[in-house]
């Protein structure tokens, strides 16, 4: 079992290595150089920034999801917990506070993409290169509740 709750500023090193072992496992299409800078990307804001966390038993994380604005910037999972509906339960809950949330996720990582559509994300449009710029197109989605919302 796992409960959802909000980040604690101790946890930023657990929410790293969620993220570490989670693109490893699911970020192929990344060349090692990509890999390496956007991981230091990522130490530098994520351990500061309020996530909403899925927590095990024992109170440690397990998966984290980041949420600005209505848009889901980030979503992993420990690969330990794939398969288990803890993202599917911390996608469910963004939903409640924003229906009519976006997302972006890599063109590449079709199980993704498969994941946000299963879960009532439709693509909107896409992007040639990251945010940051680098050679990986983005699917851009929206939560199809977003007709109904507002």
């Amino acid at each position: 079992m796992f409960r959802i709750r909000g980040s604690r500023p101790d946890e930023g090193q657990r929410v790293i290595d969620i993220w570490c072992e989670a693109v490893d496992a699911t970020h192929h299409f990344l060349s090692a150089e990509d890999r390496a800078a956007i991981e230091q990307e990522v130490r530098g804001f994520l351990p500061a920034v309020p996530l909403w966390v899925a927590v095990d038993e024992a109170d440690r994380a397990i998966a984290f999801l980041l949420i600005a604005d209505g848009h889901m910037e980030a979503l992993f999972v420990d690969p330990a917990f794939h398969g288990q509906g803890v993202g599917a339960a911390l996608v469910r809950h963004a939903l409640g506070m924003h229906p009519a949330m976006t997302t972006d996720v890599n063109e590449q990582n079709g199980a993704a993409i498969g994941f946000y559509e299963r879960m009532g994300f439709r693509r909107t449009g896409r992007s040639p290169r990251d945010g940051q710029g680098r050679p990986y197109p983005l699917i851009h989605l929206v939560h199809a509740g977003a007709a109904n919302a507002g």
